[in-house]
């Protein structure tokens, strides 16, 4: 018994490390990102939902290039194109260095407790660089709730779902994005707090590369639970329309976007995934001066409501459309694009909240009860008596406990066999820590659950790849392969 569990476990081990040598040389295979995806090639959409253990596997998906790569494109020309700010989704006000308000709405990290103020040791001494966080609440952006967010070195923070090696292209909450380097001094550092309504990341002191002696930039970005942002600026030594982009986009304002699945022009069967812009705000970047600020406030979804009621007669918004499949409310345009594609909605949503729930006359529901073939839950529970009299009668009683007893010592039994297996086999790996496949899941145990990604710059603006933490903050990464 003891021989055959050993070779189980061996088999099982040299399997999992073929499947991540096979993982891993799709993912340097992978076809890399492109930005100029055909917009008349729009198909549908679809907004995935994970779980943190699916969404790592959607993130390796989105490495191994599935298909023809990733495209960023804005909408096609015969959809409703609202690249241009229409003030639809938010409303702002920007504040200067004179205004009350800009000294209000900074977050000073100095003045909170230590332990409320974390330093990230991997941002603050890399450059280009990305790593996962965590919200203790729900971030509502665009109509939609965000539990993780992706902090960059690069003065932005990417609220995406499906991470790709080009993060500065769309959804985007950016500050200042621009080519920073906060390796370049130990005084340069990112830092964030959460308190469970609000969350402030600020980039202090940090220089843009190659250009570090025209002065460090202090600013942050406020993200609050009721879905209010906040760019706080504290310092700006060079005006941010001279900022270099060549080497990096500069950008400041929002973003957001759908993913949608487009036929392959390589492969028939195969399908290529395209991210559509539908929205983004840009700020004029020549009034972002030393301590100024923005403050963005957003506007009502059709996404908030959660009747057909509310949906079709609220004043709050408009052309909104209600899909009683889904059961959700909706004018389209969102990152449930496709789910709302495929589930017929655009037809759903030319109707009336009384046709998903018509109002019968009071004798046709009278008749209707009557008449109706499907038991009623009087019915229900006359039926369930003989059944619960039957059981207290003594012989079924007594097999019924002869039954249970046995699938109690089943369970038992494959329980304390399952824990059996667990010791050997950790038994095997830290006795035979030279074997290819407990030594590869001996170097991937880590204490930090998120990975971060890294980008840099080869020939195109910013490209990144995910990677795991190794045990040291400056090691174990992957550099990214070139996208152009």
């Amino acid at each position: 018994m003891g021989l055959c569990a050993v070779l189980l476990i061996c088999l099982s081990q040299a399997e999992l490390g073929r499947v991540w040598a096979q993982e891993h040389e799709d993912a340097l295979s992978g076809t890399p990102l492109r930005t100029d995806g055909d917009p008349s090639g729009f198909h549908r959409t679809r907004r995935d939902q994970q779980t943190p253990h699916k969404h790592r596997g959607a993130r390796n998906a989105q490495a191994e290039g599935g298909g023809g790569g990733v495209d960023i494109s804005p909408l096609p020309d015969d959809m409703t194109r609202i690249l241009e700010d229409s003030k639809r989704y938010y409303r702002w006000q920007s504040f200067g260095p004179t205004d009350r308000q800009t000294e209000d709405l900074w977050v000073d990290l100095n003045a909170l407790h230590k332990s409320q103020v974390r330093i990230h040791g991997i941002l603050s001494n890399t450059h280009r660089q990305a790593a996962r966080v965590a919200l203790s609440f729900d971030f509502p952006f665009y109509g939609h709730y965000l539990r993780q967010i992706i902090v960059a070195t690069g003065g932005f923070i990417f609220m995406g779902e499906i991470t790709h090696r080009m993060l500065t292209a769309t959804q985007y909450v950016a500050p200042l994005m621009a080519n920073f380097d906060p390796s370049f001094s130990k005084n340069s550092t990112v830092r964030y707090s959460d308190n469970g309504n609000l969350f402030v990341v600020q980039w202090d002191k940090v220089r843009l590369k190659d250009r570090e002696d025209e002065g460090a930039f202090t600013f942050q970005a406020a993200l609050h639970r009721n879905g209010t942002i906040v760019f706080n600026y504290r310092d700006i030594p060079v005006p941010v329309e001279k900022i270099n982009s060549t080497e990096h986009p500069v950008k400041v304002g929002l973003s957001d976007a759908f993913m949608a699945f487009i036929p392959s022009s390589q492969l028939p069967d195969a399908k290529q995934r395209t991210i559509y812009e539908y929205h983004r705000v840009e700020i004029d970047t020549t009034k972002i001066v030393s301590r100024s600020a923005f403050e963005f406030t957003p506007l009502p979804t059709c996404l908030q409501h959660t009747s057909c009621d509310l949906c079709l007669t609220s004043n709050s918004t408009t052309g909104c459309g209600w899909c009683n499949t889904l059961q959700r409310c909706s004018d389209g345009i969102d990152r449930h694009r496709q789910e709302w594609l495929d589930y017929n909605c655009p037809e759903e949503a030319k109707g009336t909240c009384e046709d998903y729930n018509p109002v019968l006359p009071e004798g046709s529901m009278s008749a209707f009860n009557h008449s109706s073939p499907g038991p009623t839950p009087s019915s229900a529970v006359i039926e369930d008596q003989p059944v619960t009299r039957d059981l207290q009668t003594g012989p079924p009683k007594q097999k019924g406990i002869t039954e249970n007893t046995a699938i109690i010592a089943g369970v038992v039994a494959a329980l304390v066999l399952l824990v059996a297996l667990t010791l050997l086999a950790v038994y095997y790996i830290n006795t035979h820590p030279t074997v290819a496949p407990p030594f590869y899941l001996m170097q991937r145990r880590t204490n930090n659950y998120w990975p971060s990604m890294k980008f840099r710059n080869q020939g195109c603006h910013s490209s990144y790849a995910e990677v795991e933490l190794g045990g040291h903050e400056k090691e174990g990464f992957i550099e990214a392969e070139q996208c152009c």
